[in-house]
């Protein structure tokens, strides 16, 4: 019991660490850029708010592929739901906190929100940059999983029919051949 609870604490950890570390990363690099190209800040900011959203879709998508091949009833799935939101709120509270810090004492451009705002308006918003992004990825890799699995029965029962179709055309030629009289077998 212990060591599945550590393995689901460890899961959302590191993808929330992880995320907090792209969306610092991406703020750093924002910020450099509107201090050298001020007026292009709105191509920036575009791009530093894909790459979070990017990097959240494709991890919730690998997250969704795996949990679909591991579980292939749909009742059996691993609870992605709240890993993803425990990893979107431990990366919104880390990036609010070091923007925060960084913003104010080290780096120009950052902008210089207090605290409060820091935490409940930007901690919030990296929440939702990361858990619906995830949860949209987990959604398609689960999908796809899915429907892998539905093409290889598909094919498994279409190779079972053609085999008992075999077996009775066999089966057949072999009454056929019993019910001929001796001389006319050949």
């Amino acid at each position: 019991m212990a060591h599945r609870y550590a393995a689901h604490m460890i899961a959302w950890l590191l993808r929330g660490l992880v995320m907090s570390a792209v969306h610092i990363g991406a703020r750093v690099l924002l910020a450099l850029a509107i201090v050298q190209w001020p007026l292009e800040a709105t191509y920036w900011k575009t791009i530093a708010i894909a790459s979070v959203v990017l990097v959240a879709l494709i991890w919730g998508g690998i997250d969704g592929l795996l949990d679909g091949r591991a579980h292939a009833d749909p009742d059996d799935y691993d609870d992605l739901t709240m890993r993803w939101l425990k990893a979107g709120l431990l990366a919104g509270l880390i990036a609010a906190i070091v923007g925060w810090v960084l913003g104010n004492w080290v780096l120009a451009g950052m902008g210089q929100n207090s605290l409060a705002i820091e935490i409940f308006a930007g901690g919030a918003f990296t929440t939702l940059l990361i858990f619906v992004p995830a949860l949209v990825g987990a959604a398609l890799g689960r999908y796809l999983t899915r429907r892998q699995h539905r093409k290889n029965e598909a094919n498994r029962e279409r190779q079972d029919d053609n085999r008992r179709d075999q077996r009775y055309a066999d089966d057949d030629d072999a009454a056929y051949q019993r019910t001929q009289p001796v001389g006319l077998n050949k």
